[in-house]
């Protein structure tokens, strides 16, 4: 257990007020879920300045706060009998200063995963691959930005043997800050899209951007590329550092072999010098291979066989809004609304036309977010992509997506399409829609908050 002292001391700030040997066991930035032993960090936002509830938070109990705007009058004397007030220059900053330091007490491996596309579910089987033979860390939930990336860090127990930790970037020099915290031992990139090319202008910048994972990459550590990506695949690591690859090309160390599907799960052959292992899959898509291909790499790589990893990684079946099936009144339901780009909307169209096969074919399709200038060009192409993996009933969500619909149309990939910019009357058009035998995937940005309207098809209505 930490210290206020300890605190004090990694974050570079100064004990204004408190008990310096008082323990704190998390680090919470929502002052509203601040409890008795909790740092808040309190984040200045374009909005709000969470300074505003420094006063609140130490009147339910929490252990310390930080502080920049620690004047006299703004440190509560009277509360300092239960909450450390430490004060700092920078909230985000010495947050981050404090992750670092966090880091400095590991001595176990650190996979660090980036990419446009598949951070998470690589993050995840990665994780599951290695629990074959270690205890595993992995990032919770999405918190792979510059605060929550040092709180990772913070959370990672003494017991834990090996992290997994997931690093975003939507802004240039972002993920040098992130890496640098993380310090990974192994650095993963999924692939080079165009996820947040509105900040960024283009793919060769988000190229090197992600590159500089290496900026924290620790001395003869390993960049373990998507040898498939066409801007990686010719990709080498900084002196210092190995590359190798993973995909399904001939260039790739880590390759899978004779690709089938059994269900629309994949099943292969993963294939690394003359090792040969078989591995079936239990989550849906052929996009999914490389997801796998990664995690074995990882772990072999890690001194775990992959034949022992193959096992744990056949345990992982997704989880909540990422291409999950449900049956509900003999409709078949895929959710994969957790989020969207033109990459993983195709892919889930290819996962569409495997599991409908010999029922009709629904795609509800929402706007994609963050793609900047050619936002209209990529929605169309994706509904030009649709003739590869038509459906029977196109409906679409947004003024975005009515490029997409456009681009289906125009290139037979839909036998009907309706645009809709009510998520209420898309829902009362779906209902009057489908029928028994039906399939239906739903995809858009998060922000379309298309999951409400999926959830409405296969959960109980009276939860």
């Amino acid at each position: 257990m930490r210290t206020v002292n300890d605190i004090v001391k990694m974050s570079g700030g100064t004990l204004l007020a408190g008990d310096g040997s008082r323990e704190v066991r998390r680090i919470v930035l929502d002052s509203r879920k601040a409890e008795p032993g909790d740092l808040f960090v309190p984040i200045v936002g374009e909005r709000v300045d969470a300074h505003l509830f420094l006063e609140q938070v130490a009147g339910q109990g929490a252990a310390a706060v930080f502080t920049a705007r620690h004047g006299a009058a703004e440190v509560k004397q009277e509360l300092a009998a239960r909450t450390a007030w430490i004060g700092v220059e920078d909230t985000k900053a010495a947050l981050q200063r404090l992750g670092s330091g966090c880091r400095d007490r590991l001595s176990i491996p650190v996979v660090g995963i980036t990419g446009s596309v598949g951070k998470t579910t690589t993050r995840e089987m990665i994780a599951a691959a290695l629990n074959a033979g270690f205890r595993v860390y992995k990032t919770p939930g999405n918190s792979n930005s510059q605060v929550g990336v040092p709180i990772t860090m913070w959370e990672i127990a003494p017991e834990d043997q090996i992290a997994v930790i997931e690093l975003g970037m939507s802004e240039p020099g972002e993920l040098t800050r992130i890496a640098g915290i993380a310090r990974p031992t192994m650095a993963v990139i999924t692939n080079i899209g165009i996820a947040h090319i509105e900040q960024l202008g283009s793919q060769e910048n988000i190229l090197r951007e992600k590159l500089t994972i290496q900026d924290g990459l620790q001395p003869g550590g390993l960049l373990l590329l998507n040898g498939d990506d066409p801007l990686l695949c010719s990709v080498k690591a900084r002196e210092g550092f190995r590359t190798l690859y993973y995909g399904t090309g001939e260039n790739c160390d880590y390759r899978a072999e004779d690709l089938r599907e059994e269900g629309g799960c994949p099943v292969f052959t993963a294939v690394h010098g003359k090792k040969r292992v078989s591995v079936r899959l239990n989550v849906l898509g052929r996009h999914n291979v490389l997801n796998a291909m990664a995690a074995l790499a990882a772990a072999e790589e890690s001194g775990l066989p992959m034949e022992k990893a193959a096992v744990t990684l056949a345990e992982f079946r997704g989880f909540r809004h990422r291409q999950q099936v449900f049956e509900k009144d003999g409709i078949t339901v895929l959710d994969d609304t957790y989020n969207a780009s033109p990459a993983s909307m195709k892919a889930s169209l290819d996962v569409l036309a495997a599991l409908g096969k010999g029922k009709r074919r629904v795609a509800v399709l929402a706007d994609m977010k963050e793609l900047g200038d050619r936002t209209e060009q990529f929605h169309y192409e994706v509904g030009a992509y649709m003739k590869n993996c038509p459906a029977d009933v196109l409906l679409t969500l947004g003024e975005l997506a009515k490029e997409l619909a456009r681009g289906a149309v125009e290139n037979g990939g839909a036998g009907t399409a309706e645009s809709f910019i009510d998520r209420e009357e898309l829902t009362a058009r779906l209902r009057e829609l489908l029928r028994e035998g039906d399939c239906v995937l739903f995809k858009g940005s998060n922000s379309m908050n298309l999951a409400e309207i999926a959830e409405g098809f296969y959960l109980p209505q009276d939860r």
